[in-house]
C-alpha cells in the first residue's frame, strides 16, 4: 500500500484532541462519582465519543490518499521481433459505405489483435505507401504499440512521393532489410503486412531476395463493392478496386516464403503468426504494468456511515404505560 499524499496523514492526529479531552473529562467525572458514592453509568455514553474519534482518524487517513498498488512484470523474447507494416495509401480509405469502417480501420484493429497473439514478442509499427517509414521500432510494451497504431496511423500520413494511379508499391518492402528495423540479437525477424493488396507491379524476386531470412505474413483487407468516399459522401471516380489483388498478395507472400490470409480468416492468420514466432528465451521486460486501487473513497464513506450510526440512529426504547 502507498500513500499518494503522505503529509496529509497528519490530519489524523486531529483525532487525538477530542480523545484527550474526553479522557480528561472522564477521569474528573469518575473521581467526583467515587467521592459521592454514585454508581458507574452505562457504557453507552462512551460510544459516541469513540465513534467521532474513529471517524476523524479515518478522514485523516483518507486525506493521505492510500492506495493498493500492484505491479506486474512481463517477459520479453530476446530472439524474436515483429514489424507490423500497415498500408496507408488512399485505397485503404475504401469502405462499403460512407459511414462504414474503412480498410485501414479494419487493418488497425487486426494489427492490435495479431499483436496480442504474440504477446511476448517485441513488436514495432511501420507504414507503407511507395516507401516504408517507421513509427515505432520493436518494443515489448503492448500499451505503447497500441497507442501508436490507434493514434499515429492514418491515410497518407505521410503522403507518398509519387503521384501514380496506385500509391502503394510493394517494392518498397525491400527497404526493411536496410532500415535497421530489428535489433541484431533478433534472429527471428517477422514482417506482418496489412494491406488491400492493390499495388504497382511487384518485383517479387527483388522483394524475396531482400527479405531472405525474414519470416513473412500478409493479411488482405478487401471486399467487393467498396469505394473511396469524399467528405460529402460521394464516390471518388479516380479509384477503381482491383479484384486481382488477392493473387498479387499471395504471389508476394509465397515468394517471400510466407503466407497470405484474408481478413475474414484472422484466426488462422494469428495461428500462423504464432508459428512464425515459435518459442525462445525471455527476459523481464523493462516496462511493467501498474494497477492502483484508491482506498480514500472507501475510508471516507466508512467515516460518514460511522457518524450516522453513532449520532443519528438511536435505539428504540419501549416504556410501560
Amino acid at each position: 500500500m502507498t500513500l499518494l499524499t503522505p503529509l496529509a496523514a497528519l490530519a489524523a492526529l486531529a483525532a487525538l484532541i477530542p480523545l484527550a479531552a474526553h479522557a480528561s473529562a472522564r477521569g474528573r467525572t469518575a473521581a467526583v462519582r467515587r467521592r459521592l458514592g454514585l454508581p458507574a453509568p452505562s457504557g453507552r455514553g462512551e460510544i459516541r465519543p469513540l465513534v467521532a474519534t474513529g471517524a476523524i482518524a479515518l478522514l485523516g487517513l483518507a486525506a493521505a490518499q492510500p492506495a493498493l498498488t500492484r505491479t506486474t512484470s512481463t517477459r520479453s523474447r530476446t530472439d524474436a521481433q515483429a514489424l507490423f507494416v500497415l498500408d496507408i495509401s488512399r485505397s485503404m480509405a475504401a469502405a462499403s459505405s460512407p459511414t462504414a469502417a474503412t480498410r485501414l480501420d479494419r487493418a488497425t484493429a487486426a494489427a492490435l489483435a495479431l499483436r496480442g497473439a504474440i504477446g511476448d514478442v517485441p513488436s514495432g509499427v511501420a507504414t507503407l505507401t511507395d516507401r516504408v517509414l517507421p513509427d515505432l521500432l520493436p518494443v515489448p510494451d503492448r500499451a505503447g504499440f497500441d497507442a501508436v497504431v490507434r493514434r499515429a496511423v492514418g491515410i497518407e500520413s505521410p503522403p507518398p512521393h509519387a503521384t501514380a494511379v496506385r500509391a502503394t508499391s510493394f517494392a518498397a518492402l525491400t527497404q526493411i532489410a536496410s532500415g535497421n528495423y530489428f535489433a541484431p540479437a533478433a534472429k527471428k525477424r517477422i514482417v506482418v503486412l496489412l494491406t488491400d493488396g492493390e499495388s504497382e507491379p511487384v518485383p517479387t524476386s527483388d522483394v524475396a531476395r531482400a527479405l531472405a531470412g525474414y519470416r513473412f505474413e500478409a493479411v488482405r483487407f478487401w471486399r467487393p463493392g467498396e469505394a473511396v468516399y469524399d467528405a460529402d459522401g460521394g464516390r471518388e471516380p479516380a479509384y477503381r478496386p482491383d479484384p486481382s489483388s488477392r493473387v498479387t498478395l499471395a504471389d508476394l507472400a509465397g515468394a517471400a516464403g510466407g503466407r497470405s490470409f484474408e481478413e475474414s480468416d484472422l484466426r488462422s492468420a494469428a495461428g500462423y503468426l504464432r508459428s512464425l514466432a515459435g518459442s525462445g528465451p525471455t527476459v523481464a521486460a523493462a516496462t511493467s504494468g501498474r494497477h492502483r486501487l484508491p482506498l480514500a473513497p472507501w475510508l471516507a464513506l466508512t467515516a460518514v456511515l460511522a457518524l450516522v450510526a453513532g449520532f443519528v440512529a438511536s435505539p428504540i426504547r419501549l416504556t410501560k404505560q
